[in-house]
Protein backbone atom coordinates (compact mmCIF):
# COMPACT_ATOMS: atom_id res chain seq x y z
CA UNK A 1 0.00 0.00 0.00
CA UNK A 2 1.08 3.80 -0.97
CA UNK A 3 0.66 6.92 -0.09
CA UNK A 4 0.01 10.10 -2.70
CA UNK A 5 0.55 13.78 -1.29
CA UNK A 6 0.65 17.00 -3.53
CA UNK A 7 -0.73 20.72 -3.96
CA UNK A 8 -1.86 21.74 -7.08
CA UNK A 9 -3.07 25.44 -7.54
CA UNK A 10 -6.44 26.24 -9.31
CA UNK A 11 -7.69 29.55 -10.42
CA UNK A 12 -10.96 29.82 -8.79
CA UNK A 13 -11.73 30.61 -5.39
CA UNK A 14 -12.07 28.03 -2.31
CA UNK A 15 -15.81 28.48 -2.53
CA UNK A 16 -15.79 27.81 -6.49
CA UNK A 17 -13.34 24.69 -6.34
CA UNK A 18 -15.32 23.05 -2.90
CA UNK A 19 -18.83 23.51 -5.02
CA UNK A 20 -17.15 21.66 -8.35
CA UNK A 21 -15.87 19.13 -5.98
CA UNK A 22 -19.27 18.36 -4.20
CA UNK A 23 -22.39 19.63 -6.65
CA UNK A 24 -22.93 16.78 -9.14
CA UNK A 25 -24.11 19.22 -11.81
CA UNK A 26 -20.55 20.89 -11.39
CA UNK A 27 -18.87 17.60 -11.48
CA UNK A 28 -20.80 16.72 -15.02
CA UNK A 29 -19.26 19.84 -16.14
CA UNK A 30 -15.94 19.47 -15.58
CA UNK A 31 -15.99 15.49 -15.90
CA UNK A 32 -18.52 15.70 -19.05
CA UNK A 33 -19.60 12.64 -17.23
CA UNK A 34 -23.08 12.52 -14.89
CA UNK A 35 -22.05 11.81 -11.02
CA UNK A 36 -23.56 10.69 -7.92
CA UNK A 37 -22.85 13.09 -4.95
CA UNK A 38 -24.19 14.97 -1.92
CA UNK A 39 -22.47 16.64 1.05
CA UNK A 40 -23.97 14.34 3.64
CA UNK A 41 -21.70 12.45 5.47
CA UNK A 42 -22.16 8.35 5.05
CA UNK A 43 -23.66 8.96 1.41
CA UNK A 44 -22.19 7.13 -0.97
CA UNK A 45 -20.77 8.60 -4.46
CA UNK A 46 -19.74 7.72 -8.16
CA UNK A 47 -17.90 9.45 -10.82
CA UNK A 48 -17.04 8.50 -14.09
CA UNK A 49 -19.45 6.00 -14.90
CA UNK A 50 -18.31 4.29 -11.33
CA UNK A 51 -14.79 4.29 -12.16
CA UNK A 52 -14.60 6.47 -8.89
CA UNK A 53 -16.96 4.84 -6.23
CA UNK A 54 -16.72 5.10 -2.12
CA UNK A 55 -18.31 6.81 0.95
CA UNK A 56 -18.25 10.52 1.79
CA UNK A 57 -16.83 10.36 5.33
CA UNK A 58 -16.32 14.21 6.41
CA UNK A 59 -17.35 18.20 4.77
CA UNK A 60 -16.33 21.32 5.75
CA UNK A 61 -17.54 23.88 3.68
CA UNK A 62 -15.07 25.21 1.24
CA UNK A 63 -12.40 23.83 3.30
CA UNK A 64 -12.17 20.30 3.50
CA UNK A 65 -13.41 16.89 2.10
CA UNK A 66 -12.95 13.57 3.24
CA UNK A 67 -13.84 10.30 1.18
CA UNK A 68 -13.18 6.59 2.20
CA UNK A 69 -12.56 5.18 -2.04
CA UNK A 70 -13.52 1.78 -2.75
CA UNK A 71 -10.78 -1.01 -4.55
CA UNK A 72 -12.21 -3.88 -5.59
CA UNK A 73 -10.86 -6.59 -2.44
CA UNK A 74 -9.44 -4.05 -0.57
CA UNK A 75 -10.20 -4.86 2.92
CA UNK A 76 -8.29 -1.75 4.54
CA UNK A 77 -9.83 1.72 3.84
CA UNK A 78 -8.26 4.15 1.09
CA UNK A 79 -9.01 7.75 2.47
CA UNK A 80 -9.12 10.42 0.17
CA UNK A 81 -8.37 14.09 2.31
CA UNK A 82 -8.99 17.28 0.02
CA UNK A 83 -8.20 21.11 1.73
CA UNK A 84 -8.90 24.21 0.18
CA UNK A 85 -6.48 26.74 0.97
CA UNK A 86 -6.89 30.29 0.02
CA UNK A 87 -4.18 31.81 -2.23
CA UNK A 88 -4.62 35.30 -2.94
CA UNK A 89 -7.26 34.95 -5.72
CA UNK A 90 -6.16 31.55 -6.44
CA UNK A 91 -6.94 28.22 -4.57
CA UNK A 92 -4.45 25.93 -3.09
CA UNK A 93 -5.35 22.64 -3.20
CA UNK A 94 -3.89 20.06 -0.74
CA UNK A 95 -4.46 16.47 -1.48
CA UNK A 96 -3.69 13.14 0.46
CA UNK A 97 -4.30 9.67 -1.04
CA UNK A 98 -3.73 7.09 1.47
CA UNK A 99 -3.35 3.06 1.42
CA UNK A 100 -3.59 3.13 -2.61
CA UNK A 101 -2.78 -0.37 -3.77
CA UNK A 102 0.44 -0.87 -4.92
CA UNK A 103 -0.39 -2.07 -8.02
CA UNK A 104 -3.21 1.41 -8.89
CA UNK A 105 -0.42 3.53 -7.45
CA UNK A 106 0.39 4.84 -11.18
CA UNK A 107 -2.31 5.01 -12.62
CA UNK A 108 -4.32 6.61 -9.32
CA UNK A 109 -1.41 9.38 -9.59
CA UNK A 110 -1.74 9.74 -13.22
CA UNK A 111 -5.73 10.49 -12.86
CA UNK A 112 -5.12 12.80 -10.06
CA UNK A 113 -2.82 15.05 -12.28
CA UNK A 114 -4.22 14.73 -15.82
CA UNK A 115 -8.43 13.34 -15.24
CA UNK A 116 -9.26 14.83 -11.82
CA UNK A 117 -6.83 17.97 -10.94
CA UNK A 118 -6.10 18.12 -14.57
CA UNK A 119 -9.82 18.38 -15.83
CA UNK A 120 -10.99 20.93 -12.67
CA UNK A 121 -7.46 23.42 -14.04
CA UNK A 122 -9.25 23.48 -17.42
CA UNK A 123 -12.59 23.90 -16.36
CA UNK A 124 -11.71 26.41 -14.28
CA UNK A 125 -9.28 28.44 -17.11
CA UNK A 126 -12.03 27.99 -19.32
CA UNK A 127 -13.53 32.33 -19.68
CA UNK A 128 -17.37 32.30 -20.47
Amino acid sequence: MKDFKKYYKLTATPEEVYTALTNPLTIELWTGEPAEMTTEPGSEFSMWEGSIVGKNLEFEENKKIVQQWYFDGLPEQSLVTIKLHPDGKDTSVELRHTNIPDEEFDDMVDGWNSSYFGALAEFFEVEF
